[in-house]
């Protein structure tokens, strides 16, 4: 045997609850190191707050509505996957006093925005591809268990859409790119301190508006409001606005994604969808002096969105347990924090 094989550590099973983006990288590293990966993801697409959806007046980011590329590690990774991503000319972005009046043209030196075409869930549905059957739509992982037939394994209890139970075993470690919610559950059972060191972290909620105007899909009439395509805002019920319509690669019928504010989604947490959409309606047309009323308003509902209080590291890894943890909630709330989070996870496993 060749001297360099015997410092070659022998492939694994790896089995990756959670195909956000952090899962997703973490899968790609391992399978790119001769890993056999299985990744889980509950919902039918993957990319976890990368979330897209198609309205009939044209396509919403109902997560994550841009990324930024600070790490060069991500960089490369967008060049070499020949990822569908373009800068999206954000340029001016304002911020608003509670009342809603403009108190500042622009913000300074803002950093290159960048979004995925035609929607966000573009992107992780790019880097899942390659992955193939590995990837397990629609199953959620209850439980993780000692492996019953092989001593030193994992194996996990899932449910399908069907609720179907299934049992999946012989996996060497268990990463978990899952909200902390979520992971603090699973781990709780077989890893107790793992589950205590995400205790603290504090991800807040929020309570999104989609809104189209098809009547600005006009000849002539370019747009409504405002001349800007994007806002963070201080209104006390509103954090952001973007004009989805001016993305690249969207539709051209007029729309916007309103998001409200941590505070504001937490005290109206347990309101309904009419509520809170009468609601957000009216304080964004006191933003945007936009009066006309949408063909469509759509009000959704995210339990974990951005991160208050992060964990303070990219991961967690035990290796003599075999179990991980990533997310962006990591290390911050940017799409590229879960990046880098799934990425050194998953080569400190390598």
């Amino acid at each position: 045997m060749p001297i360099a094989d015997r410092h070659t550590p022998p492939p694994r099973r790896i089995a990756i609850v959670g195909a956000g983006l952090a899962g997703l990288t973490a899968a790609r590293t391992l399978v790119q190191a001769g890993h056999a990966v299985a990744l889980f993801e509950r919902d039918a697409r993957p990319g976890g707050r990368l979330a897209g959806w198609e309205s009939p007046y044209g396509s919403f980011d109902s997560g994550a509505q841009y990324f930024t590329v600070r790490d060069e590690r991500l960089r490369r990774a967008l060049d070499a996957t020949g990822a569908p991503c373009r800068r999206w000319s954000a340029n001016a972005v304002r911020v608003l006093d509670p009342a809603g009046r403009l108190v500042e043209a622009a913000l300074p030196g803002l950093e290159p925005h960048w979004v995925a075409v035609p929607r966000m869930d573009a992107l992780p549905a790019h880097w899942a591809a390659p992955l193939g059957d590995a990837l397990h739509r629609g199953t959620t992982v209850v439980r993780i268990e000692a492996d019953s037939l092989q001593p030193g394994r994992w194996q996990l209890r899932t449910q399908g859409e069907a609720d179907d139970t299934a049992v999946q075993a012989g996996f060497d470690a268990v990463l978990l790119a899952v909200p902390p919610t979520a992971a603090r559950a699973l781990l709780a059972p077989v890893a107790d301190g793992l589950a205590r060191q995400v205790a603290d972290v504090r991800i807040a909620p929020c309570w999104s508006l989609h809104l189209a105007f098809a009547q600005a899909s006009q000849p002539g009439l370019p747009h409504l409001g405002p001349q800007w395509n994007c806002a963070r805002s201080t209104h006390h019920r509103v954090a952001w606005l973007a004009r989805e319509s001016s993305k690249p690669g969207r539709g051209a019928i007029e729309r916007w994604t309103v998001q409200a504010s941590a505070e504001w989604s937490r005290e109206h947490l347990r309101d309904d969808a009419a509520r809170v959409r009468a609601k957000l309606l009216r304080a964004f047309a006191e933003i945007t002096g936009i009066l006309a009323t949408p063909t469509l308003a759509e009000a959704r509902l995210w339990t974990e969105a951005k991160t208050e209080t992060p964990l303070g590291r990219s991961h967690l890894w035990d290796a003599k347990a075999g179990l991980g943890v990533a997310g962006d909630w990591c290390i911050g709330h940017r799409v590229e924090d879960a990046f880098v989070s799934g990425l050194e996870l998953a080569l400190a496993v390598a």
